[in-house]
This record gives C-alpha cells, structure tokens and sequence, in this order.
C-alpha cells in the first residue's frame, strides 16, 4: 500500500513541471535594453478534445512596433493604438501610433501539439524592467484561455521578456584589441631591431674597409704616375 501512495506522489510530482511548463511563452525571455530581437510565441495546445483556433498578444507600451514572420495557414490582425505625445525623428514623419495587439486565427493547433509565431521588435531602453505581453488563447469548443496574470508563479502567466542591461559596445572591444595588438607588433619590431643592429655594423664596417681600400689604390696608382714623370723629364737633362 505504501509502495502504491509513493508512486502516485511520484507520479504527481512529475506531472506538476509538465503542467507548468505547457503555458503561452515568448522566448528567449530576457533581453538587453536597447537591442533588436526575434522572439517565438510558443502556444501549446493544452487540450485533449478541442483545438486551438485564435491566439492574441497584447504589446506593452513601450514597444512601439513590430514585424511579423509569416506563419502557414494563419492570417494576422494588427490593432494600433494613438501615443501620448508623437515621436519626432529627424527628416521622418512624426510617430503617433503604436502596436497594441496582434491577433492570429485561420489555423489550428490540435492535441498534443504546438505552434510558434515569430515577432521581432526593440526592446525599450530601460534595463530593470520585465515586459508583460498578454495572451489569449481560444479552443474550437469555445474556451478561452487568458495568460495575462503578472506573477511569474500564477496558473496563468503573462509572457514575459526581462530587459538586460545593455551589452559593452563591439566597436570599443574591437578598439581595445586594436591597441593591444599594436603595443604587441610594437615590442615585436622593437625586438626585431635588437637582433637586426649587428648586421648593420658589420655591413657599415665591410663598407668603411672596401672604401679605404680604394682610397689606398687610388694613392698608389697617383704615386707611380709622378714617379714616371720624374723618369721622362730626367732623360733630356742627361744629354
């Protein structure tokens, strides 16, 4: 009997995690501040008689827009919703909307399975917060499901997206290995000039050597010419 009691608290305990994770998500779940992404909707089908037929997503203020990849068998529906005060951008139209929902319906998720629907959009500048995207789910029996609840650890989660703080700049990471290898090649060539001054002063002094050599030949050949001179202009003297 105790055996018995042991398995099905086993059994439970497993079914538990399943359960759990077979809620409306949106991965990845975090994100940095500033950042564009692509995320997946992952919507499961929770149900063993009916199919889920409409998915909508609500969008936070703060995310102003969004594109969409398209999904098979699926049509969307988009809703727009007036901003507080305009968005001025230099040389462009003033924004004064922004995405409120996306709806998809025209396809079916049957028992057992899931669907994703990507969306890409930015991720607002402010590291901290934890974006909630509401979700509803509706079955071809007519049950509808609301994932909108904010605590992470209720029956029926938001999807969410935490915002990271932003990653260091590439470019000061590309600047940085940029310096340091140039401090490396610097030591590298300073080295290489250590090595290098020998052969230079052995070259510099087989120069100095064939240039006095020279000299030397040159004083002889000056030498032998006047003493040819004295010669020749001794002879008519004699006579």
């Amino acid at each position: 009997m105790l055996k018995r009691v042991l398995a099905c608290v086993f059994l439970a305990a497993l079914a538990i995690p399943a359960s759990a994770a077979a809620h409306v998500t949106i991965n990845p779940g975090e994100w940095e501040a500033g950042g564009f992404a692509r995320f997946a909707v992952r919507v499961p089908n929770e149900r063993d008689n009916a199919d889920t037929t409409e998915v909508t997503m609500q969008f936070p203020e703060s995310v102003i827009e969004a594109r969409f990849q398209p999904v098979p068998g699926w049509k969307r529906t988009i809703e727009m919703a007036p901003l507080d005060e305009p968005i001025e951008e230099e040389g462009e139209e003033p924004i004064t909307e922004r995405i409120a929902s996306v709806t998809w319906t025209g396809g079916t998720i049957t028992p057992g399975e899931f669907q994703e629907f990507g969306v890409s959009f930015q991720v607002p500048e402010t590291p901290g917060e934890e974006l909630l995207l509401p979700a509803v789910q509706t079955y071809s029996n007519g049950e509808v499901v609301r994932w909108i609840a904010p605590e992470e650890d209720a029956d029926s989660p938001a999807p969410r997206v935490a915002v990271l703080e932003p990653a260091p700049e590439e470019e000061e990471a590309a600047a940085a290995g940029a310096t340091t290898t140039t401090e490396e090649d610097g030591s590298d060539q300073a080295a290489a000039g250590g090595e290098a001054a020998p052969a230079s002063a052995e070259s510099d002094d087989d120069s100095g050597t064939a240039t006095l050599a020279l000299v030397l030949g040159i004083a002889g050949l000056v030498a032998g010419l006047a003493a040819l001179g004295l010669v020749f202009f001794r002879k008519p003297g004699r006579a």
